[in-house]
């Protein structure tokens, strides 16, 4: 991997934290912030079409295989009853993204660099190692998904489809030197493979709208039912990710603008458009995951379908179409494998930002990769095949747990006038993004008492 230069924080911002009017960061593959030019002077849907990409990038995490096993456990054993906590829970990721994108827009920092300059050295450390925490449970989460597609599409047992995984590391490797439009649009492809792969299984599954409407309505079955609170906020946890509030403000500055407030209005507005656009396409995603396992399982009866591997066995004889298995599988592999690259760059904004460490991009997956081989090995070791689901499921719940700690300095610093100047979080906006906080930690500490209790 190359250090690139890149372009400091306006003299203001470096002053008031003391840094240099120079850095680096390792993004991967590498290539210097800015370099996609967005000028004012450029027809309005060029100007979109050039800042579109890191919100592709940072919806990929948004529909990876630990999003799979909350929705289609939730959609078996609630039918569409939850459905509403995944529009809601997006509806979050959007806002919180935006503010992420609007620190890194503005101060020309990401939030892990705006934390080292901001906070004393304990609690970056803290901060650094529940951001870590956040994305080894995310890449478990891959691991264990693209195990379960190997398995499912080519009978390779989930032991040895684990060992593969580790392979991946030669992917990331193979993109080395290239630019970042170019893995934009690998992940691009495996996105429109996902959303093709549903589409196509929607359509077979013939849902009932009517009851999938219902759905959309929030009640108060998570009250109610304990089981029913920890997919609510294992569902949470997979579509609000910690670490890409992190990696979010970093990838938004590819994108170079001019240093005037009236450019700065103009891509916050086009990078907002950017993520909406393309979390409502996770989103979608999410909502069909969770119809799909509600219509062909929960509607016939199948209330207990808890395992990736029950749904893609079940879906063929319910269903009524051999292709619809072939498609869940191969969706699935998709998901893992996109997730791949933005849990890379993710871990390389975090390590350079809290820590100024730079190491080779191959070797930061490894070492995430390695952390994550662990658990998943020894965990289908201890509770074989029927154990996936509930690891999958586990490691959403630790991502919901991580939240509060990235989102907590996120707000904070759009809240900061002296850093934010005229983009200063103010009214409705900031009275959302600290209910939601609220929210998600009450969410967090009523599943906590209901599982030590």
């Amino acid at each position: 991997m190359v250090a690139v230069q890149l372009p400091a924080a306006s003299p203001r911002i470096g002053r008031m934290f003391g840094l240099p009017t120079t850095a680096t960061a390792p993004f991967c593959p590498s290539e210097v912030r800015g370099s996609v030019d967005v000028s004012s002077s450029q027809p309005l849907w060029k100007r979109l079409a050039k800042v579109a990409g890191p919100g592709l990038l940072v919806s990929v995490g948004y529909m990876d295989p630990g999003n799979w096993a909350t929705d289609i456990e939730a959609g078996s054993r609630f039918g569409p009853a939850l459905l509403w906590v995944v529009v809601l829970s997006s509806v979050a990721a959007m806002l919180l993204q935006t503010l992420a994108l609007r620190l890194g827009l503005v101060t020309g920092l990401d939030l892990a660099q705006a934390c080292r300059a901001r906070y004393r050295p304990a609690v970056n450390r803290a901060l650094w190692v529940m951001a870590e925490l956040a994305i080894v449970a995310c890449d478990v989460a891959e691991v264990l998904g693209t195990a379960l597609a190997l398995h499912l599409l080519f009978g390779m047992s989930l032991l040895a489809g684990i060992a593969v995984t580790a392979l991946d590391t030669l992917f990331v490797l193979g993109l080395k030197g290239r630019g970042f439009r170019q893995v934009e649009a690998i992940v691009l492809g495996l996105v429109m493979t996902i959303g093709v792969c549903f589409l196509v299984q929607i359509v077979l599954v013939r849902p009932d709208w009517h009851a999938v409407a219902q759905g959309l309505v929030p009640t108060e079955l998570v009250l109610h039912d304990p089981r029913a609170l920890m997919l609510a906020v294992g569902i949470l946890g997979a579509t609000v990710m910690p670490h890409n509030l992190y990696l979010h403000s970093s990838i938004v500055q590819t994108r170079h603008f001019a240093g005037t407030e009236q450019a700065k209005r103009e891509a916050i507005q086009l990078s907002t458009w950017d993520t909406v656009i393309s979390l409502t396409l996770a989103l979608l995603v999410n909502g069909a995951i969770l119809t799909l396992a509600s219509s062909a399982f929960h509607a016939k009866g199948q209330t207990e379908v808890t395992e990736i591997q029950q749904a893609y066995h079940l879906l063929d004889p319910l269903v009524g179409a051999s292709i619809a298995s072939v498609l869940f599988g191969v969706a699935l592999l998709a998901a893992g494998q996109s997730s791949t690259f933005t849990g890379t760059i993710a871990g390389q904004v975090i390590m350079e930002g809290f820590l100024r460490l730079k190491i080779p991009c191959w070797q930061r997956r490894l070492a995430t990769r390695v952390l994550a081989l662990v658990p998943a090995f020894f965990g289908v070791l201890w509770l074989g095949e029927a154990g996936v689901g509930t690891m999958l499921v586990g490691s959403q719940v630790v991502l919901s747990l991580q939240l509060p700690f990235a989102i907590w300095p996120l707000l904070r610093l759009n809240g900061d006038a002296k850093l934010m100047g005229r983009f200063q979080l103010r009214g409705t906006m900031k009275a959302a993004a600290w209910a939601l906080l609220a929210l998600i930690c009450v969410a967090n500490v009523a599943l906590l008492r209901e599982l030590v209790g």
